[in-house]
């Protein structure tokens, strides 16, 4: 076994990785960019190497800066995570050719599963069923165009070298394919250095199936069961649980073995995962194999007991795998969410900033158990729009996939974050919706569930205002229980030494407090008589009283509130003005209003202004000003995050101008056009 291990990645899997190296006694080197300097994954390793700027470019593809860095520090493999590196067969031969063991399959096998057209090829060779496509090198658009014509719609785009969703388009008619084709391209180029794409039949409710393979250099090669991560959105995986939903036995041996059989065909070394995507009656096709560890492998972990990177490690040592296929056994159910920095309110945008409450239910950490949460992040660190925004993996493992689902159900509840927006909310009702609780899957189901899963925002109602009102009234020193305390002799009877909204003469005390929700004032009162409290939240007053302590940050508090006889709960988190409260799985924002603070406020704003909702570079502006342009036509698109998100115009109006061109970069907030509302005119 390696002594010592270079992570080439950031993030979750760096720290995933070191993780099961300081379980088999290997010391551990990070590698970091500029913006990752206090990040976890280096805290995480005995050693650390800068090796250059923010930017992906800059520092985490830089192969031979992070070739240097395990020469440097006497490494002996190099792991290189998902992402980046993991499927660049170049990086793997060259650190072949330093005599530095790549933990992953041989660069031969990379290259030949590296381009999806050429691995359909070769699966096509095989006898693997594939969908209907285009797959060939002729890249010309009108020729694209023609074939997508022949195979009918709707088609799908797909960059021949992506993944993650990326360079994928969904086209309906011939006359949008040029357009899309555009889009796809210009997002493979700027996330792969690549811009070829193939063409396939977009299947009606499909299912995406993958099959997890395992091979060493002894000829030896299993299929360790298989995911199923139909759950999608914009064509990357949201939810994915192991096993498959419905797998027959006889279909899950059919899927292995051609997966093993695949993996067999390129000389495979190491963890991959044969993807397939499968129709309603069980008919299955090839999609792609990838060549490196998933991000969903810990489901697959739960399920079989077993901790795939150090299989990983223990292959590329030259170890034969631990276990025959015949040893292999499915225990329960795993379920795995991504938990984003997102905002699914406005399609998913990235959502930037600094994590300043971030709390998980109790847990293990990049190990099997009830529920485990693999993260790269702490509180206090920043989501940065350099790199993906994911915040962490959260997975349960339950007897079957009911008790799994309910345990997520609970796990998400107790999730908080502030700071960023989050998928958290979006997920419980995921959980929740009764076409994922009857396994009615396909990568369709958000889109066809959108209304259930992506409803108004909630209302804002007199328990969640009775929670906030209770963490406002801790944070000003008042208790709602000192008057019960003296009556049972557990506190100084002083009155003068209280602060408690006590009066003299038992006189009525009042506080009220303004908050502002959506914009409009909403009035709550508080009341002590004597030694009760009330409050009013819009129905009248109600018996009121509260209890509060610290929760996971310093600005955290766990609440329990006693309303007209009713106990509730909750976690609330006070930043300034704003205050977050978890309730139910819910996150409800207010924002305490102080009239006197802000009577100087400006309050003009900028009508006719259509600012960026994140920071990015302008890759493309489809008009100019003068133009007239519809509500909801495009006007530019951005890339941010490796992803493309196309500006739209919010109403009918007249351009007046564009404050930015194709290539520039531009911040979080910028006003990128002017326009002018027809209905003001």
């Amino acid at each position: 076994m390696f002594s010592t291990l270079l992570i080439a990645n950031r993030g979750e899997i760096a720290c995933r990785v070191a993780a099961t190296a300081r379980k088999l006694g290997i010391r551990t080197v990070a590698v970091y960019s500029d913006a990752d300097a206090q990040a976890k994954h280096v805290a995480a390793c005995d050693t650390a190497i800068h090796i250059g700027g923010p930017e992906p470019r800059a520092s985490y593809l830089r192969a031979q800066v992070i070739l240097q860095a395990a020469k440097d520090t006497g490494a002996q493999a190099i792991h290189p995570g998902y992402g980046f590196l993991s499927e660049n067969e170049e990086f793997a031969l060259a650190a072949e050719k330093a005599g530095i063991a790549f933990v992953g399959p041989p660069a031969a096998a990379i290259a030949a599963l590296g381009s999806k057209s050429a691995a359909k090829s070769l699966m096509e060779k095989a006898g693997v069923p594939l969908v209907p496509g285009y797959h060939g090198d002729n890249q010309d658009p009108q020729f694209l165009k023609s074939q997508a014509d022949r195979i009918g719609y709707p088609v799908l785009i797909k960059a021949s070298a992506g993944g993650g969703g990326k360079g994928m388009r969904v086209v309906e008619s011939s006359d949008a394919f040029i357009e899309a084709l555009a889009s796809c391209q210009r997002e493979a180029k700027s996330s792969f250095g690549d811009d070829r794409v193939l063409i396939e039949r977009y299947l009606q409710k499909p299912r995406h199936i993958e099959i997890q393979v395992f091979a060493d250099k002894h000829g030896n090669c299993v299929y360790l069961f298989e995911r199923d991560c139909s759950v999608q959105r914009r064509h990357q995986k949201v939810i994915e649980e192991a096993p498959a939903p419905g797998m027959t036995p006889e279909r899950r041996k059919a899927m292995g073995e051609a997966a093993v059989a695949a993996a067999q065909a390129v000389g495979y070394v190491g963890a991959g995962t044969v993807e397939f995507i499968a129709e309603p009656d069980g008919r299955f096709y090839f999609m792609e194999m990838n060549t490196r560890l998933q991000v969903e492998h810990p489901v697959t972990e739960m399920i079989t007991g077993l901790d795939l990177v150090e299989w990983q490690l223990r292959v590329a040592a030259g170890e034969p795998l631990p276990l025959r296929q015949e040893d292999l056994r499915i225990a329960g159910h795993a379920i795995e969410v991504r938990l984003y920095a997102e905002n699914p309110d406005t399609g998913f945008l990235p959502s930037i900033g600094t994590l300043s409450y971030l709390e998980f239910p109790p847990h293990t950490a990049f190990a099997n158990a009830a529920v485990r949460v693999d993260g790269g992040v702490r509180m206090g660190d920043a989501i940065t729009p350099f790199y993906d925004p994911m915040v962490a993996k959260l997975i349960v493992h339950g007897a079957d996939r009911d008790q799994a689902r309910r345990r997520m159900l609970q796990a998400l509840a107790e999730t908080r974050v502030v700071g960023v927006q989050t998928n958290v909310a979006f997920l419980g009702r995921l959980m929740r919706d009764a076409a994922f609780a009857a396994a009615d899957l396909d990568t369709g189901l958000i889109e066809r569930r959108r209304a259930t899963l992506l409803p108004p925002p909630a209302e804002i109602g007199g328990d969640v205002l009775a929670l906030a009102c209770a963490a406002v009234l801790a944070g000003l020193g008042l208790s709602a229980s000192r008057a019960a305390a003296v009556v049972a002799n557990a506190a100084p009877a002083d009155p003068w030494l209280a602060n408690d909204g006590w009066r003299l003469g038992n006189g009525a005390y009042m506080l009220p407090i303004e908050w502002l929700i959506d914009a409009a004032p909403r009035q709550v009162s508080l009341v002590r008589q004597g030694t009760n409290w009330q409050i009013d939240c819009g129905a009248g007053l109600q018996v009121y009283a509260w209890q509060t302590q610290a929760a996971a940050g310093a600005s955290g508090l766990a609440v329990r509130v006693t309303l007209a006889g009713r106990e509730l709960g909750g976690t609330v988190v006070t930043q300034g003005e704003h205050v977050h409260v978890f309730m139910d799985g819910n996150t409800y924002v207010l924002e305490r209003h102080d009239a006197m603070a802000h009577a100087g406020d400006d309050e003009q704003g900028h009508a006719g202004g259509l600012a960026a909702p994140m920071p990015g570079k302008i890759v493309a502006i489809s008009v100019q000003a003068g133009d007239a342009v519809k509500k909801g036509q495009a006007l530019l698109v951005m890339e941010a995050m490796k992803m493309e998100h196309t500006i739209a115009a919010p109403a009918d109006g007249t351009v007046r101008e564009i404050f930015y061109a194709v290539g520039d970069q531009v911040t979080e907030g910028a006003e990128l056009a002017a326009i002018d509302d027809a209905a003001e005119k």
